[in-house]
């Protein structure tokens, strides 16, 4: 006679209050919902479930389809329209991986550009971009640190110069990975990786001792594919949100996702949008995932120990409404999502000899 083992349950909050929080910008239409269906009137997309409108946006400032859930349909109108006016659509996996984008031929047939892409992996262009991804990913990383340690100045000095203290080591890697020399970047990759994992190391775990976990969540160590904790799955997640922005960035920019510097070759690889990413990652998805923990938002998993559908859907917004912020930015303040846009024009014109060598974006702290 076998005796019956009660299996602990995963809490589960409902995510009334993020959804509340964050308005999902008109330049995004949000698919997340099992039974939607995405149909084209007049000069609008609306999206319906049942019968019943959900949502809707105007063609006219649309810059991006997310569609996150299974079960959705969508009008061969609604993809026509789309198509011509420049608009991805892009498929997330529950995840946040991307598997699949629908945008125009024409938007990527700029075949200066990709020829001049390739040939940068054999001289010092490749060099000085795998170089500058690197620095600038840790200049970030060090930047939130420093952002969120001016907080705890007053009330928690310690924890305030341990912040500090490991933002001034990701700077000092940063610096080391600038010094690195080579004629390609198979000369550089392995030292400039190398010094990159170190700075991430001293981040991530600055960054566990100034979040508020909830009651009964751990975060161990940083962990991509496959993370079963709270924390990991929602910034991977976000990230998947994040590169889905990226990717459409380089696709208008003309560049080829696939044929990148700091991140080697492999079958299926984006490279290239892997390698813009990294300087993005620390401002456009972990401030937003470390701000609702500290906020104490309530995020969760289901039973299967994946986030909800709540959560994804929470977690979609408030990044993009993070894309939709404005950041300063050579005298301006645009948008971050249109940042990210500029800083993929200027890796292509870099390429093709129409610009000074390519700087990272750092962000404020």
């Amino acid at each position: 006679m076998s005796e019956s083992v009660e299996t602990p349950t995963r809490p589960r909050v409902q995510m009334h209050s993020i959804e509340a929080a964050a308005e999902l910008p008109e330049s995004c239409l949000l698919v997340d919902q099992a039974g939607a269906f995405v149909g084209k009137h007049s000069e609008r997309l609306k999206m319906t479930v049942k019968g019943e409108l959900v949502a809707e946006r105007p063609l006219l400032g649309l810059e991006h389809v997310l569609v996150l859930g299974g079960g959705v349909s969508l009008s061969a109108d609604a993809i026509r329209a789309c198509a011509e006016r420049g608009i991805p659509i892009s498929f997330i996996s529950r995840s946040g991986a991307p598997y699949a984008k629908l945008i125009a031929p024409e938007l990527t047939g700029t075949v200066q550009t990709r020829r001049q892409q390739l040939l940068a992996y054999g001289d010092g262009r490749g060099v000085h971009l795998a170089i500058t991804f690197a620095v600038g990913k840790l200049q970030n990383q060090a930047a939130l640190l420093k952002y969120m340690a001016k907080y705890r100045q007053r009330v928690d000095p310690a924890t305030h110069e341990m912040a500090r203290e490991a933002a001034f080591r990701v700077e000092h890697l940063a610096r080391r990975i600038a010094e690195v020399r080579g004629e390609t970047v198979d000369d550089v990759r392995m030292e400039v990786m190398n010094l990159e994992a170190r700075g991430a190391r001293h981040y991530w775990e600055a960054a566990r001792r100034l979040v508020h976990l909830p009651d009964g969540v751990e975060w161990l160590s940083r962990e991509t594919r496959g993370a079963s904790d709270l924390v990991n799955q929602c910034l991977n997640y976000g990230y998947g949100i994040l590169y889905a922005q990226i990717e459409r960035a380089v696709l208008l920019a003309g560049l080829d996702p696939y044929a990148g510097y700091l991140h080697e070759d492999r079958p299926g690889k984006p490279s290239l949008v892997l390698d813009l990413i990294e300087e993005f990652r620390p401002h456009a998805v972990d401030r937003v995932i470390f701000a609702l923990l500290n906020q104490r938002v309530p995020l969760a998993q289901d039973d299967r120990g994946r986030l909800d559908d709540a959560t994804r859907t929470g977690l979609a917004q408030r990044v993009n409404e993070r894309l939709e912020s404005p950041e300063p930015h050579e005298g301006r303040r645009p948008r971050l999502r249109t940042i990210i846009q500029s800083q993929a024009r200027r890796v292509a014109t870099y390429l093709r000899g129409d610009a000074a060598a390519y700087q990272a974006w750092i962000g404020r702290w």
